[in-house]
């Protein structure tokens, strides 16, 4: 099937309502994780209720015929082969992106801190990283060792020591080398050959061979995604990661050979991939359009969904931007980088022509796991809070105790809670209780 180019002009724009009406058309193109709700359903029930037996049932039906409890985990002899096996070059370049990406990790874990009220008390924010994690690489079309380096460093920097990587076999029960070897370099020992809603399911409830974990991250197909959204509440859930999606303003057509294949790049992704890019010049666009149809036939890449809009300047980009959070947002033109600052809503941004989205994908330090289908609006960018849970503490003496009674007893008293009032109450050192409070209670 040829790659296909959905060319939007202006005037079709504004038929549609506006930017804003575009983010919701461009959406729409792509597959939600509505779609496979009930299938993602009858597989967690199945791996919650019967463990083992189900996973592998699961595992043989969509990825493994061969796949038994006894080879469900990775021999670490597997692990150590792998890294002898890996070359020096693609050796060197995990070597990078795991220093880059500890880097930036450990820079956004925060520390403890603690502060001291009016009345005397001691509030302190305790940071405390989760006792375990379980990170999720994907290897549908292609293997994603690249995976493996943004959640691990990341679960590492935030001071988790138990990390578990689970990854999709191939037919024939392998996982490719270099999966395996970045989990070596990453000092996981842990690696499931399990993949889809079950291995989310088994993550989050545990089976007899598979440990439950506090936490999941990582990017997948819908299937990943929605099985990770039916477990949250039962094990902590990182955002809607996948499938991938990617929007480029620009202005002139001074980039639009890197500006091709950077939409073509994400387009590898495969089905359910959303490329977008938009400037205020027609005629750009569509030689963009030939670029891209003339790429994608030569690398036979697999129909995403594609659409190029013409939109009325900086302002309107930065709008369509908004509206429709992508997980990656680039920004190409000296006017709309610098309205970067009003970028409210992307995984990850890129400014300049020559900050590519693939180099976010690999190296550059940030990380690729990003929240997807419009959740940038409320979702973060992978980073150590991910891992890690705040925990108040609360110490006062007897004088702050009395004075913050006597302010909060009326309050627990008007929600009809005495006991609340009473507890705070006997820690009081003044003489005596308000008349009115003691008849209450």
């Amino acid at each position: 099937m040829a790659f296909k180019v959905e060319l939007i002009d202006g005037a079709a724009v504004q038929e549609l309502g506006g930017a804003r009406a575009l983010a919701a058309h461009l959406r729409a193109l792509v597959p939600s994780g509505a779609d496979v709700e009930e299938q993602v359903r009858a597989i967690v029930a199945d791996v919650r209720r019967e463990g083992d037996p189900a996973l592998i049932e699961h595992t043989r039906r969509l990825d493994w015929p061969d796949a038994s409890a006894e080879r469900l985990i990775v021999a670490t002899d597997e692990l150590d082969e792998a890294i002898g096996a890996l070359a020096p070059d693609v050796y060197a370049a995990l070597e990078r992106a795991i220093s880059n990406v500890a880097q930036v990790a450990a820079a956004a874990t925060a520390d403890d801190v603690a502060i001291r009220l009016a009345e005397g008390q001691r509030i302190a924010v305790r940071e405390l990283p989760v006792a375990s994690a379980g990170v999720y690489v994907p290897a549908g079309r292609s293997p994603y060792a690249s995976t493996v380096v943004m959640g691990t460093v990341t679960a590492r920097a935030a001071g988790v020591l138990d990390v578990a990587v689970c990854t999709p076999p191939g037919p024939d029960g392998r996982i490719d080398p270099a999966v395996l070897a970045a989990c070596r370099m990453c000092g996981v020992d842990r690696v499931y050959r399990m993949g889809g809603a079950q291995a989310i399911a088994a993550l989050a409830y545990g089976t007899e061979r598979v440990a439950a974990v506090d936490v999941i991250v990582g990017p997948g197909n819908l299937y990943v995604q929605e099985a990770k959204r039916q477990c949250a509440g039962t094990v902590g859930i990182d955002l809607f990661a996948g499938p991938s999606d990617l929007l480029i303003l620009f202005e002139g057509d001074e980039h639009l050979g890197s500006i091709a294949l950077d939409l073509a790049a994400q387009a590898e992704h495969g089905h359910g991939t959303l490329i977008v890019a938009a400037s205020p010049q027609r005629e750009a666009l569509e030689r963009l359009a030939l670029e891209l149809e003339q790429i994608g036939a030569q690398r036979q890449l697999q129909p995403s969904a594609c659409a190029l809009a013409q939109i009325a300047g900086s302002a309107e980009g930065i709008e369509l931007a908004n509206a429709l959070a992508p997980e990656h947002l680039q920004l190409i033109g000296a006017a709309l980088e610098q309205r970067a600052p009003q970028v409210r809503a992307a995984g990850c941004l890129f400014l300049g022509p020559y900050a590519a989205t693939a180099f976010g994908d690999y190296i550059a330090g940030s990380n690729h796991i990003l929240p997807t289908a419009g959740a940038a609006r409320f979702a973060s960018a992978l980073s150590t809070a991910a891992f890690r849970r705040r925990m108040y503490e609360v110490q006062m003496d007897a004088k702050a105790a009395g004075a913050l009674a006597e302010l909060a007893a009326p309050l627990a008293l008007a929600e009809g809670f005495p006991l609340h009032a009473r507890s705070m109450l006997a820690r009081s050192v003044r003489p005596g209780l308000r008349a009115r409070e003691q008849e209450r209670l």
